[in-house]
């Protein structure tokens, strides 16, 4: 112990002899290990940090699947036949999304909300803060409403009032006596919600219609002691009962049993595992930059060593030394880059919150403490290594003698490599960056079917009296629409129900007039469907294939029709006109007529459209959906309007015109569709972001770490090139000698940078749009760019170089 300390303070004192190299050297490192811990801080949040339930690993996510939907929404009756067959989950909770209009409670406010089964907050184990969750006699028809009320509603409504429990509060015109408060910490796949009521008291027929899901999720808790794959198998065998008992509804459905923590970070996992090996790679770079400023600086103490082991110290004495001191360099780097990681955390999550799930459980904490700390402490030994081994090996009397006058090729081979490794690590990023950079470009100019930009899309809450008149809710909806057209700056508007491009998709199944109905509704066809007024394709900025679009003449008392899109019109229409053919659409057991082709959005996404089941889409009149759907429509109003600015900056017209024109239209969640294109390509631009960042940094690093190592070189060369220009040599011949030594370095990295690269880069061919994982483009301008960069940073010193005086070069010493 007595002999570590002596290490450590004649290894401070030694750091700050030297200022400039250790602040260099702090630095370097720092960077390198700060974005690591940034990094790691992420992954640690999002995919190693067990999820804020109890006994998280038995919740599992519980879908419904087909041939159109590996993981989608279940009807409400089936939902009653899991829970009532299912033997492998000891709960399993379901529910929905709701807009809930709150009144009598100051200012009216729309709170988002979720129908939920009554053991919905047993499955995930969340006690409220006060009062209650619900019972089961009270997720069923004709129970007494009842609803619980997020904590953050609690305090700004009615401001913590412990006795609020008991007392009525009015939600969508329906007085609901409020049983718990919800804490404010509970989400769910990210989501918060304001507001739950039971989802068993709905009595809609639609929602019990075994046919339609209206959007209801599942999630369970396996029985302890049994596995995911033990409860997808018993799953499985409920589904083949249910398809036996229920043909028409079920025929060749499953079921899809997820664990709940892949579900929820399955996406994005593949994403954050390229970047951690994409940030490790930059910590490598910043490992052999120090490294070789350290084998420059060992190979300056050679006196210093020697006379040490002249006055006894061994050579494990004098290596254990140079290993203590690039543990200080190293410490003090990993409390440099916890800074930077605590920065670096809140600048990625302020960028790109909508890329990653768990973001409020991301942040630099105990694990990232250790991380930093072992990162710290390998790190230190790596780059330490390398002098203190090239030291253990060497002859120091014989290196005395040389007297430093010049050096062999073979004495700083090891800084060659070094240069070389860090070249090809930053080759590699550098490609990985531009194949993201290129790919998000090749998605940027695909067409989406619609003009996105100046396209606002809002709900709006109507009168709640208007829930079971439809006459009443036509004429709403009618004056809505002139009044938002009525609104300085809005050109178009249109109602818009069923499907929104790239955000929620809904489906018709059907079969074509002329052909035989099948079987059932599992056998049909199924499209896409979007309700829409006559101005919707001009609001989105659609084009009109041929034939016409809806008009106001399409009504209610007229005969029904549809416009359908080039998809629907090739695949089931592909050598005939479709126009004034006619479709059956079982769901709302219509006969429309097919008056119109429109252009085909890609409603799942610029890049995944093309990979989805369910290409076809069809425009049904808003007005022509039956009476039997209405009550639906009052609490989820969506609309669209194109204005003839940007979208955004109308909305506080829009929100001011409704309110002085009825007090209960309320205007909510608005959003621009430029914000929702971008938002799909989200995950995308987080890894070109973080990739770009990482490689610009590499290539930083890198060029440092040429510029060094050719600048040592250059000093350690003085009386060689003096020798040369004396003998004759022209500043030409001493710049090509400089350069070409830097060039060897460079050229080697790259050549092993392009292989590396070409093998590792497949790891993101999922990710890539439009380009090849070794497109050559790509990879040979980064190659000459990095070679540029290196030969740039190599100029100075070959620069300094030809300025040497033979004189006094020859007296050099």
């Amino acid at each position: 112990m007595e002999t570590l300390l002596q290490d450590v303070r004649y290894g401070a004192r030694t750091l700050a002899r030297t200022p400039g190299f250790t602040v260099i050297a702090i630095l370097t490192l720092a960077l390198g290990i700060g974005a690591n811990s940034a990094l790691f801080s992420v992954v640690n949040g999002v995919l190693l940090n067990p999820l804020p339930y109890p006994q998280p690993e038995q919740l599992a996510s519980v879908y419904s699947k087909s041939p159109e939907f590996e993981h989608g929404s279940i009807t409400y009756p089936n939902f009653l036949d899991w829970q009532k067959d299912n033997r492998s989950f000891s709960e399993l909770a379901a529910y929905r999304n709701e807009n809930l209009f709150l009144t009598g409670a100051g200012e009216g406010e729309r709170l988002r909300g979720w129908m939920i089964s009554a053991n919905f907050f047993k499955v995930l184990g969340v006690q409220p803060v006060l009062g209650r969750t619900f019972r089961p006699e009270e997720d069923v028809p004709g129970a007494e409403p009842v609803a619980m009320i997020s904590e953050g509603v609690w305090n700004r409504k009615f401001g913590s009032a412990r006795d609020i429990l008991g007392k009525p509060i009015t939600l969508n015109g329906t007085s609901y006596t409020l049983v718990g408060i919800v804490p404010a910490s509970f989400t769910l796949y990210n989501h918060t919600r304001d507001a739950y009521v039971p989802m068993g008291q709905w009595n809609d027929p639609t929602f019990r219609d075994r046919k339609i899901s209206m959007g209801t999720q599942s999630i369970g808790r396996v029985k302890p002691g049994l596995t995911i794959k033990q409860a997808q198998a018993d799953m499985d065998n409920v589904a083949r009962n249910l398809a036996a008992a229920y043909p028409d509804a079920n025929k060749g459905s499953q079921i899809a049993v997820l664990s709940f923590k892949d579900d929820l970070v399955g996406d994005v996992r593949p994403f954050l595992l390229v970047l951690l090996g994409a940030v490790g790679f930059v910590l490598l770079i910043a490992c052999a930059n120090v490294a070789n400023l350290l084998l420059a600086r060992a190979t300056g103490r050679t006196r210093e060593f020697t006379i040490r082991a002249a006055l006894g110290a061994g050579r494990v004495r004098v290596v254990r030394q140079l290993l203590t001191e690039s543990m200080l360099l190293s410490i003090a780097s990993a409390g440099a880059g916890l800074m930077l990681a605590y920065w670096g955390t809140k600048v990625i999550l302020k960028s790109l919150p909508e890329a990653l799930p768990r973001v409020k459980e991301i942040g630099v904490d105990a694990h990232v403490l250790l991380f930093t700390l072992g990162v710290a402490l390998v790190v230190g030994i790596v780059f330490g290594l390398a002098p203190a081994l090239k030291l253990a090996r060497s002859n120091l009397g014989e290196t005395l003698k040389e007297g430093g006058r010049g050096s062999s090729g073979t004495r700083h081979r090891t800084q060659g490599v070094f240069v070389a490794i860090e070249m090809a690590l930053a080759l590699v990023l550098l490609v990985g960056a531009g194949l993201m950079i290129r790919s998000l470009a090749a998605l940027w100019n695909v067409n989406p079917g619609f003009n996105p930009h100046n396209v606002l899309t809002f709900g709006v809450t109507l009168p709640h009296g208007l829930a079971k008149n439809p006459a009443g809710l036509r004429a709403a909806l009618r004056q809505l629409h002139n009044t938002l057209v009525s609104v300085p700056g809005v050109s178009f508007a249109s109602v818009q129900g069923g499907s929104l491009p790239m955000e929620g998709d809904s489906e018709f199944p059907f079969w074509l007039d002329g052909h035989p109905k099948p079987a059932s509704q599992r056998d049909m066809e199924s499209s896409l469907f979007y309700l829409v007024d006559p101005d919707y394709l001009k609001a989105m900025g659609t084009p009109l294939v041929r034939g016409r679009f809806l008009t106001e003449q399409d009504s209610e008392s007229s005969p029904p029709v549809i416009v359908i899109d080039e998809s629907f019109a090739k695949k089931y229409f592909p050598n005939e006109d479709p126009i004034g053919k006619h479709v059956n659409l079982s769901l709302v057991d219509l006969h429309p007529e097919i008056v119109g082709v429109a252009g085909h959005v890609k409603h799942f996404g610029l890049d995944s459209d093309a990979k989805e089941p369910i290409a076809a889409q069809l425009y049904m009149p808003f007005m022509q959906l039956p009476e039997q759907f209405w009550p639906l429509v009052a609490s989820n109003v969506w609309m669209v309007a194109r204005t003839q600015g940007p979208a955004g900056s109308a909305a506080g017209a829009i929100r001011t015109t409704l309110a002085r024109n009825n007090s209960e239209e309320v205007m909510f969640a608005e959003q621009t569709m430029d914000d929702i294109v971008d938002e799909s390509l989200a995950d995308r631009r987080f890894v070109m972001i973080l990739l770009g960042a990482f490689a610009a940094l590499a290539l930083t690093l890198s060029s440092i770490g040429i510029y060094g190592v050719v600048s040592y070189l250059v000093g350690e060369r003085t009386h060689e090139i003096g020798i040369r220009v004396a003998l004759g040599a022209h500043h030409v011949d001493v710049l090509r000698l400089v350069l070409g030594q830097g060039a060897k370095m460079a050229l080697a990295g790259v050549t092993a940078g392009l292989a590396a690269a070409f093998g590792l880069t497949r790891l993101m061919a999922k990710m890539l749009y439009g380009v090849g994982a070794s497109d050559p483009l790509t990879f040979a301008g980064v190659a000459i760019v990095l070679t540029l960069v290196a030969m740039a940073a190599c100029y100075v010193p070959a620069r300094r170089a030809t300025r040497v005086d033979p004189i006094v070069a020859l007296r050099y010493e």
